[in-house]
């Protein structure tokens, strides 16, 4: 009986929504399931018209072309989301941009890159749970959960603003066909916004909302500018028009409810999902849903964070509270009465992107002029690389090394990036750039793919660069030490501070 004790209070300690339902707060989230439902259940899908015998169960997308997903026919409630997708942009997810329509409304009530909308900022593919977003599946699976009712029609459609095409768009749109909907009932919207840098002097707008609702969630991507801590501002929140903020914040990551910075974790309301930490070219994302808490307004609602943190200076000083000028974007999400505002244009794809990608090495076609050591080097046919080929090198013990010359049109300060293959006779390899340790990485892996590994920020100068991969043993599951090779890739940042420029020089007093 003590154990089945500690086990009950263990779970209300554990789970907020456990303890609201125990003290009658809130419904369990499995109270009503016993009870008849009266409506119908339907799904729009991306399954093969020829349902009985195909199973061509995905939708291509063209560059520049956007799919219908579904037009639905009210009143009715979107109940979930599952997407999964095929793309050889690799930040396909910021690409795709995702809008939904309520009751034949002209402006969307949802407009966001794909990914963010599910919880990931930056086109990153990675995995993470909460109540209302799942993503699974190396960030492949996508899963939405927030409800959705209209009460006379829905439409959704994705654009693919890449130059590649989305070769495979897989989609579940479950939802549920009602009778009528209460007089309550309000739309959900979601809108992205971003600065590439934060606006000096004035906040971070998250949301600017005219009509009457409930605040359910904010999404924060954050890429660095510089070293530092971009975490100390304050979040505020102005309900119907007041001049002071009814709800301030102590701090960035105390309003996504973790403290003393950030680390990568994920839960049912808050989380980090994406974290890489405090170096110029970091990227981060953090979710705060307001579920036990939404934020009610009758007028309307402006929220707002700000961008400060710590900063060191060209003299060695250092401020721990200062105005940053990092590259933000966020997502807001929440209830309300239609009709909304317009919204500003949506930025295009390509600049959703804190960065502009160079592919500066392709391993298959350098193998011809790769330096190495007395090991095969080859080009080798293999699904997934570029072209469906890439640079393999085949040593048969410890020390082999390989040599990659490479050449950058003009000057850079740029974050290097590796493609390479990992498989299950591959080794362990040191990387250098021209000379200077990037890291070891352990390529092995049960099953085979291609995968992205970080080099760091570096500058390099025109002119001939060299890329050297250096046997360092294997790992005691690898039986080899083969390398696979695909490509070197540069991401410049579109905003970077001019060298020595002092940041207190723009600062307020």
């Amino acid at each position: 009986m003590k154990q089945m004790l500690f086990v009950v209070l263990g779970l209300l300690t554990a789970f907020p929504s456990v303890m609201a339902w125990a003290q009658g707060g809130l419904a369990s989230p499995l109270a009503g399931l016993e009870q008849l439902k009266d409506y119908e259940a339907r799904r729009a899908s991306s399954s093969d018209p020829n349902w009985r015998n195909g199973n061509g169960d995905a939708r291509p997308i063209p560059p520049g072309d956007t799919l219908t997903l579904a037009e639905l026919e009210g009143p009715g409630v979107i109940a979930h989301l599952w997407f999964t997708i095929s793309h050889p942009d690799p930040f396909y997810s910021r690409m795709l941009t995702l809008r939904m329509y309520w009751d034949e409304e002209k402006h969307p009530s949802v407009e966001c890159p794909i990914g963010d909308f599910f919880g990931i900022g930056h086109g990153v593919d990675q995995s993470f749970a909460s109540l209302p977003i799942r993503v699974s599946s190396d960030g492949r699976g996508r899963n939405c959960y927030w409800p959705m009712p209209f009460r006379k029609k829905a439409r959704l459609t994705v654009t693919n603003e890449s130059d590649k095409p989305c070769h495979a768009f897989y989609y579940y749109i479950d939802w549920q066909k009602h009778g009528r909907l209460p007089k309550d009932t309000a739309y959900f919207h979601a809108s992205y916004r971003q600065e590439y840098p934060c606006v000096m002097g004035r906040n971070y707008l998250l949301a600017d909302i005219v009509g009457r609702g409930h605040y359910v969630g904010t999404l924060q991507s954050v890429y660095y500018s510089s070293p530092g801590w971009y975490g100390e501002g304050d979040d505020f929140f102005f309900i119907d028009g007041a001049r002071e903020p009814q709800l301030r914040g102590t701090g960035t990551e105390d309003y996504f409810c973790d403290g003393w910075g950030f680390r990568q974790q994920d839960g049912p309301f808050y989380g980090t999902p994406l974290w890489e930490g405090y170096n110029t070219g970091d990227r981060s994302t953090a979710y705060r849903w307001h579920i036990t808490d939404p934020v009610t307004f009758r007028k309307s609602l402006k929220v707002e964070i700000e961008h400060k943190g710590s900063q060191t200076f060209p003299d060695g000083k250092v401020d721990g509270f200062i105005e940053r000028e990092d590259l933000m974007s966020s997502v807001a999400m929440w209830y309300q009465t239609e009709p909304h505002q317009p919204w500003a244009e949506l930025p295009r794809g390509i600049e959703r992107l804190p960065f502009r990608e160079q592919i500066l090495v392709v391993g298959w076609k350098a193998a011809g002029n790769a330096r190495h050591s007395d090991a095969p080097c080859e080009v080798q046919e293999i699904g997934g690389m570029t072209d469906n080929k890439q640079l393999w090198f085949k040593p048969a013990q410890d020390g082999a090394w390989l040599e990659i010359e490479f050449q950058v049109p003009q000057a850079m300060t740029a974050d290097f990036w590796m493609r390479v293959l990992r498989s299950w006779d591959y080794g362990t390899y040191r990387v250098k750039l021209d000379g200077r340790d990037a890291g070891v990485f352990d390529l092995h892996s049960a099953s085979m793919g291609p995968v992205t590994r970080r080099l760091g920020m570096h500058t390099l100068a025109a002119g001939t660069h060299v890329l050297r991969f250096e046997g360092n043993g294997k790992s005691n599951l690898s039986p080899g030490y083969f390398l696979g090779f695909d490509t070197l890739t540069a991401r410049v940042p579109v905003y970077s501070r001019p060298p020595g420029f002092d940041l207190r020089a723009i600062q307020k007093p």
